[in-house]
């Protein structure tokens, strides 16, 4: 349970200053970052839209970390986010062609949790299968 916790928080750490980037001002950092031209109201209204969603699977994945009948929830919905993120991805990869280096960075990190998000399911899974024994 601690390594699902520390893997809950690793993950928050890592997504809030995304979602930041992706929605405080997304007029400014998504030209600086990406070159990306974002047209007000419509497109900062997407962008803000994704902070939020990202925000509040963090906030969910914290309640996962301080109380442990949501961890496994917590795991399980990481896992999914991170997986749809990148497929999603991967489908533009193959559609759209390669973007910004830093956006397939992203993917990669995203395959990373998923596979790590896995075995910390497995790693809870022999836990309580000691624990119940």
């Amino acid at each position: 349970m601690k390594f699902a916790k520390i893997f809950l928080i690793a993950a928050c750490l890592g997504l809030v200053p995304i979602a930041l980037g992706y929605g405080l001002m997304p007029v400014k950092t998504m030209k600086m970052m990406f070159g990306l031209e974002v047209a007000a109201p419509n497109g900062v209204h997407i962008f803000r839209a994704i902070m939020g969603l990202y925000l509040a699977l963090v906030v969910f994945w914290s309640m996962g970390v301080k109380n442990e009948k949501f961890t496994r929830p917590a795991v399980y919905s990481l896992i999914v986010f991170m997986f749809g993120l990148a497929a999603g991805r991967a489908l533009s990869l193959l559609v759209d062609g390669v973007p910004h280096w830093l956006l397939t960075a992203y993917m990669i990190l995203e395959i990373g949790f998923g596979v790590v998000g896995l075995q910390v399911l497995k790693a809870m899974d022999k836990d309580e299968n000691k624990s119940n024994s």
